[in-house]
């Protein structure tokens, strides 16, 4: 049996475990990675990146297809479009091949040990990897567990066969007349919007009284208007029951108690993520849990010696910038640096249709937590760069804290919004002020602009509403 002894072992490849493995090399420590998989994880191969780039397919298959319809305001025709869904897919994947050798490139370039297999805890710090090659036994000083999470399997339906998850739902050879999606959450909306812009007849059911529970309603009205104006049906208060006995349909309960079937193809399951931790042989460690997630501290640590975790596998918010962040941080730790985790916001979007950033505190979250607030709300009608792009539906909110002008939080909702996340994000983590914002020059014609008059709104003297 071969062995491997190293200073710093990472279990799982994904956002967080390549971030770590990489600057761990570039510090100069011995490390080792191991992956079941591919290279980056679920949100490089199944997650984040694929779904975006269907997401793009639909888009300028939506606009080909309006144009066709003479529903464009500015003049643009075209023949009826046509989708190649394997060209698609096969496009989709060129990209997450590209980005899979870009991550192997920089690990080999920090020096990391790539081992592909599946890793079992020996003890903390001794681990099993099945490879294809037979088991490696490698010993490390210290342990960081990055295993991410997968998709929450319901046990009325199962996936295989119509009944999918997201990861066969970028993947799929042929497009679904009729596409019933689970859960109304950010992944279920994000990939059932964008079959209906391809052409699918999509029923969404929702548990709950409204959709994207984790935003409030002020941004999701936006996106729940243009999901009816594709043509997507969204029963709310809905809950899924399993198959129908010739398993061509969803039963379901209304919100009303009437029980009824949904005819479809194909049934998208979204209604979470869990951690995957079941074969990594934590029942041989000691660690303290919250529920089904691993519980670390302010600096990823556990509460055994030498081992930390990452991402996905601590629990909310389970996004990948999170884990990148959290990476980083840990390798710096290794290596002695004075390193804890002080993020004053982490910013999530939602890239449906309108898509949705949310950073800090909605107004709320502040008022919940008895802060005195004031706030400062612009809509993208009054925006020269928004109506040039037919894209003038939503806003900018900015929350910020009535004494000390601090912002505490920003919001929008509207077309290419989530490329204003790192500047929200900055404005906060920076303990920028309205004074700060309303103050930045910022350049015109751009929707960076609602930023700023959010913040001329707040203080009471907005220039363009």
């Amino acid at each position: 049996m071969t062995e491997i002894i190293c200073k710093l072992l990472v279990i799982g490849a994904g956002p967080g475990g390549y971030v770590c493995a990489i600057r761990a090399g570039q510090l100069g420590i011995d490390t080792v990675i191991v992956e079941s998989t591919k290279l980056g994880g679920s949100c490089l191969n199944v997650g984040c990146i694929p779904s975006k780039a269907m997401i793009h397919v639909a888009e300028e298959f939506e606009k080909v297809a309006l144009a066709a319809a003479g529903k464009t305001p500015f003049g643009l025709t075209a023949s009826a479009p046509a989708l190649d869904l394997k060209q698609a897919v096969a496009w989709k994947d060129g990209i997450v091949q590209r980005l899979n050798n870009g991550v192997a490139a920089l690990l080999r370039k920090s020096k990391v040990k790539i081992v592909h297999g599946k890793a079992r805890f020996r003890d903390g710090k001794t681990v099993v990897v099945e490879t294809e090659t037979g088991p490696k036994v490698i010993r490390a000083e210290i342990i960081v567990i990055a295993t991410g999470s997968a998709p929450v399997e319901l046990p009325f339906l199962r996936f295989g066969g119509n009944i999918i998850s997201s990861t066969q739902a970028l993947s799929l050879a042929e497009l679904p007349k009729r596409l019933t999606v689970v859960g109304g959450g950010y992944i279920g909306l994000e990939l059932g919007t964008a079959f209906a812009k391809l052409g699918s007849k999509v029923t969404v059911v929702e548990a709950l009284p409204r959709i994207l529970p984790l935003y409030d309603e002020e941004l999701t009205a936006p996106v729940a208007k243009h999901l009816a104006g594709l043509g997507v049906e969204v029963l709310l208060g809905a809950k899924a029951k399993g198959m129908t006995p010739k398993g061509d349909a969803l039963r379901i309960e209304t919100a009303d108690g009437q029980e009824k079937s949904i005819a479809s193809d194909k049934i998208l399951v979204t209604v979470g993520r869990t951690p995957t931790t079941a074969s990594l042989g934590l029942e041989e460690l000691v660690l303290d849990m919250d529920g089904r997630f691993i519980r670390i501290g302010e600096r990823c640590e556990t509460s055994m010696r030498g081992i930390y975790a990452i991402g996905d596998v601590t629990g909310e918010p389970m996004l990948a910038h999170r884990a990148m962040a959290q990476g980083e941080m840990v390798a710096e730790i290794v290596a002695g640096l004075p390193r804890a985790w002080d993020k004053r916001c982490i910013p999530a979007i939602c890239f449906t249709d309108p898509e949705i950033v949310s950073a800090g505190l909605s107004p709320d979250d502040a008022r919940s937590a008895g802060l005195a607030i004031k706030t400062g709300q612009f809509p993208f009608a009054a925006n020269g760069r928004a109506m040039t792009r037919h894209g003038e539906v939503g806003f900018v909110r900015i929350v910020a804290q009535a004494e000390t002008q601090v912002v505490l939080g920003i919001q929008a909702v509207g077309q290419g919004v989530s490329e204003l996340s790192t500047a929200f994000g900055l404005a906060i983590e920076m303990g920028a002020t309205l004074e700060d914002i309303a103050g930045t020059i910022h350049a015109h014609p751009t929707l960076g602009e609602g930023f700023q008059e959010a913040a001329l709104k707040a203080l009471g003297h907005a220039i363009h509403i």
